[in-house]
């Protein structure tokens, strides 16, 4: 698990539960993943933000999306993302 920020974000054409987010993971590194909750969330609620992200995940194509890793969240009648102190660094490892 890594300090991740996200970069950018978009909702997917045809989809109204998840969102396209693009995510720095360290090192200059970037990612692509599917986050849920995009009825109750707004692509502009993650940009710039840091999340708890689990990046060492095989690769997996979600509507057509290539999902390389997951932000965790609680489980509610909504996602409550497991955001980090805005100072950790970027790529640091959750331990």
């Amino acid at each position: 698990m890594r300090v991740v920020q996200v970069l950018h974000a978009e909702p997917i054409p045809g989809r109204s539960k998840i969102l396209k987010l693009e995510l720095e993971v360290g090192e200059g590194a970037r990612k692509t993943v599917i986050a849920g909750g995009a009825q109750f969330y707004r692509p502009e609620d993650f940009i710039g933000k840091k999340f708890v992200a689990i990046v060492n995940l095989e690769p997996r194509i979600v509507a057509g999306v290539t999902s390389e890793g997951m932000i965790l969240a609680t489980s509610t009648d909504k996602p409550l993302w497991l955001t980090i102190d805005p100072s950790a660094p970027v790529g640091s490892r959750v331990v």
